[in-house]
C-alpha cells in the first residue's frame, strides 16, 4: 500500500482541529472586545481562512515547500509539482496540503485581535492575503521547508515561531501603526480599561482553542504508525496540557498577589500563553520542562500585557501580542534550555552546551526581523493608499454597522452601553451637515424659566457611543447624579435603511441609551445647551431631550424631601 491509513487519518483529523481553532479565535476576540464590533470580528476570522486558503493554494504552498534554495521555495501555482521528498511517510499530498493550509490561516487570524475595533475591513483583507501569500510561506520555508534554519538544526515542532510569533509580530506592528482606540488613553497618557462585552464568549473560545491545540501540536507528528511516533504523540499531548494548566495556575497566583484578586481575563490569556510557549518544544522536552515553560509564560504574559498597555502604549484589546509574539519567541528560545535530546540536540540544562540555545535564539531573531520588515511595508502601503484605520465616526459608532451594515450582532438582546470615552466632548463634525448654531431654533417654553424654586427631570435619549462624552459634559456642569438605561426606540425616520442577507431591515426599534437627570439649582437651559453641544452631528438619530416637572423627591435614608433630598450631604 502506497499510503498509510493511520497516518493519513491522523493528519486529516489534525487539519480539522486546527481549522476549528478559527471558531475559538472568533469567540475569544469577540468576547474581549465590544458588542458593537462583534459582527466585524466574526467576519474577519471567517475571511482569514477563506482568503488564506486560495492564497496558500495559488502561491504560498510552493514558496514554502517547493524545490528552491535556502531562502525561498518555488513558484508553483495550484500545487502541481512533485513534493514526494518532503511529504510525511504514507501521507498523500493533498492531506498534507490541507493540514498546512490550516496552519497558514491561523497565523493571519492572530493579527485581527490586536488590531480589533478600528481597522478598515478592506485593509484587513489585503494584509491578511499578504501574510498567506508571502510572509508566512517564506519564513515557513526557512523552518519547515528545508530552508537555512532547518539546515542549522533550528527546532520549532508545531509553530511557536513559524505560526504564533509571526502572527504576533504582525499584530504588534499593525497595532502600533494604527494607534490606540479612541478613549483608550486620557490626556496624560494613562490607559483606561475598555471592557470586553462577553467574558463567556472569551472563556468558551479559550476552551475550544485548548481542545484544538491537541490537534495543532499532536498531529504535527504527521504519523502514528510506529512505536516511536506513538510515544512522541503521547508526550506532545501531555506537555501541551501541562504547560497550559501550569501557566493558568501561575497567573492566578501572580494576579492574586498583584491585584489582590485573581484576574479572570488574564488567567484565560495565560492558558493560551502556555500553549503557545510549549508548541515549539513539546516533543523535545520532559514534563518538567513543559511545566517550566508554563510558569515562565504565566508570569510573562501578565508583565507583557502591562508593558504594552502602560509603557509602549500599544493598544491590544485581546493580548495577542503578549500571548503569541512574546510567549512564542520565549518558548522557542527556552527549548534550547529544556530539550532532553529525545528528538533534538540536548539543551543547555541537559548538558548540551550553548550551541542549540544559540541556534534557537538566532532563528527567533531572524524570523522576527524578516516579518517586521515586510509587514511594515505592507501596512504603510495600505495606510497611504486605501487607508488602514476606520474613520473616527465609524469607530465610535461601531464597525458592525459602518463596515457591514449590521445594526447589531445581538438582535433581540439588550446589551450594555459602550464604555469607551472620547478624548473630547466636542461634537463630531461631518461635511455638509447643518452647523449647530444654524440649526432650527427651539422656542423656550415658560416652564424652562429657573426663577421659581422647582425640581426638573431631564430625560436624554442618545446613541450608545455618545454616553461617556455626555456623562463627562454633565459632570463638568456640576451634575453628579444620573440614571442610565439601555433602551430600544425610534423616531419618525425609523433610522437609516440597512440590509441583512439582501433584505432591507425594518429598524422600527434601535438600541439607544436613556440618561435621566434631576436638577434644582443648575439651570435647565444650561443642561440643554450642554447636551446639544455634545450630541449634535446633524444626522438622523442625534437624539431627543424631554423635560418634566417633578412634584417631589424623597431621600429614603434621611427622609429629606424636595430640593434638600437632591443634595449630596451626609
Amino acid at each position: 500500500m502506497l499510503y498509510s491509513p493511520v497516518n493519513t487519518i491522523w493528519v486529516l483529523v489534525g487539519a480539522a482541529l486546527v481549522f476549528f481553532m478559527q471558531a475559538g479565535f472568533s469567540l475569544c476576540e469577540a468576547g474581549f472586545t465590544r458588542a458593537k464590533n462583534t459582527g466585524n470580528i466574526l467576519m474577519k476570522n471567517l475571511m482569514d481562512f477563506c482568503i488564506g486558503t486560495p492564497a496558500f493554494w495559488l502561491v504560498g504552498f510552493g514558496i514554502m515547500f517547493g524545490a528552491g534554495n535556502g531562502i525561498i521555495g518555488s513558484f508553483d501555482p495550484l500545487i502541481k509539482e512533485d513534493y514526494g521528498n518532503i511529504l510525511p511517510s504514507g501521507v498523500p499530498l493533498w492531506a498534507f496540503a490541507i493540514f498546512q493550509t490550516a496552519f497558514c490561516a491561523t497565523s493571519a487570524t492572530i493579527v485581527s485581535g490586536a488590531m480589533a475595533e478600528r481597522t478598515k475591513f478592506s485593509a484587513y483583507c489585503i494584509y491578511s492575503a499578504a501574510i498567506s501569500l508571502l510572509i508566512y510561506p517564506v519564513s515557513g520555508h526557512w523552518i519547515w521547508g528545508g530552508g537555512w534554519l532547518s539546515e542549522l538544526g533550528f527546532h520549532d515542532f508545531a509553530g511557536s515561531t513559524a505560526v504564533h510569533m509571526l502572527g504576533g509580530v504582525c499584530a504588534m506592528i499593525g497595532a502600533a501603526i494604527l494607534g490606540p482606540r479612541i478613549g483608550k488613553y486620557d490626556k496624560n497618557g494613562k490607559p483606561k480599561a475598555i471592557l470586553g462585552h462577553n467574558i463567556t464568549f472569551a472563556a468558551l473560545g479559550v476552551f475550544i482553542l485548548w481542545f484544538c491545540w491537541f490537534g495543532f501540536n499532536g498531529a504535527s507528528t504527521v504519523g502514528m504508525d510506529s512505536d516511536a511516533l506513538l510515544e512522541t504523540a503521547g508526550r506532545v499531548f501531555f506537555n501541551t496540557n501541562i504547560a497550559a494548566a501550569v501557566a493558568c495556575c501561575t497567573t492566578l497566583i501572580f494576579t492574586w498577589v498583584r491585584y489582590k484578586k485573581p484576574d479572570v481575563s488574564m488567567t484565560y490569556n495565560a492558558a493560551l500563553a502556555g500553549l503557545v510557549g510549549v508548541t515549539a518544544g513539546c516533543d523535545a522536552m520532559s514534563s518538567v520542562g513543559a511545566a517550566g515553560i508554563g510558569i515562565v509564560c504565566g508570569i510573562l504574559v501578565v508583565v507583557s500585557i502591562e508593558f504594552f498597555d502602560k509603557i509602549a502604549k500599544i493598544d491590544d484589546p485581546v493580548g495577542a501580542v503578549s500571548v503569541h509574539c512574546v510567549c512564542g519567541a520565549v518558548g522557542t528560545i527556552l527549548t534550547g534550555l529544556f530539550a532532553t535530546g529525545v528528538t533534538t540536540e540536548k539543551g543547555l540544562f541537559y548538558g548540551g552546551g550553548l550551541h542549540f540555545f544559540q541556534i534557537q535564539t538566532l532563528g527567533v531573531m531572524s524570523v522576527a526581523a524578516y516579518v517586521a520588515f515586510v509587514i511594515t511595508i505592507v501596512f504603510l502601503v495600505i495606510k497611504h493608499t486605501i487607508g488602514l484605520r476606520a474613520d473616527k465616526e465609524d469607530e465610535l459608532t461601531g464597525l458592525d454597522i459602518s463596515e457591514h451594515g449590521l445594526l447589531t450582532a445581538y438582535a433581540g438582546y439588550a446589551m450594555l452601553p459602550d464604555t469607551c470615552e472620547e478624548d473630547s466632548v466636542e461634537p463630531v463634525t461631518v461635511s455638509q451637515d447643518v452647523p449647530l448654531d444654524e440649526a432650527v431654533e427651539v422656542k423656550k417654553m415658560p416652564s424652562f424659566h429657573d426663577e421659581m424654586p422647582k425640581i426638573t427631570k431631564i430625560a436624554i435619549i442618545c446613541k450608545e457611543h455618545k454616553l461617556e462624552a455626555l456623562k463627562t459634559s454633565m459632570m463638568n456642569l456640576g451634575i453628579k447624579g444620573m440614571t442610565v438605561s439601555h433602551v430600544l426606540g425610534c423616531g419618525v425616520q425609523k433610522g437609516k435603511p440597512e440590509y441583512y442577507r439582501g433584505v432591507q431591515v425594518e429598524a422600527t426599534l434601535l438600541p439607544k441609551v436613556q440618561v435621566d437627570i434631576v436638577v434644582s439649582k443648575i439651570p435647565v437651559r444650561n443642561v440643554i445647551d450642554a447636551v446639544k453641544k455634545v450630541l449634535y452631528t446633524g444626522h438622523i438619530g442625534d437624539g431627543k431631550i424631554f423635560i418634566y416637572d417633578v412634584e417631589n423627591v424623597v431621600k429614603i435614608r434621611t427622609g429629606e424631601e424636595g430640593v434638600d433630598a437632591l443634595q449630596d450631604i451626609d
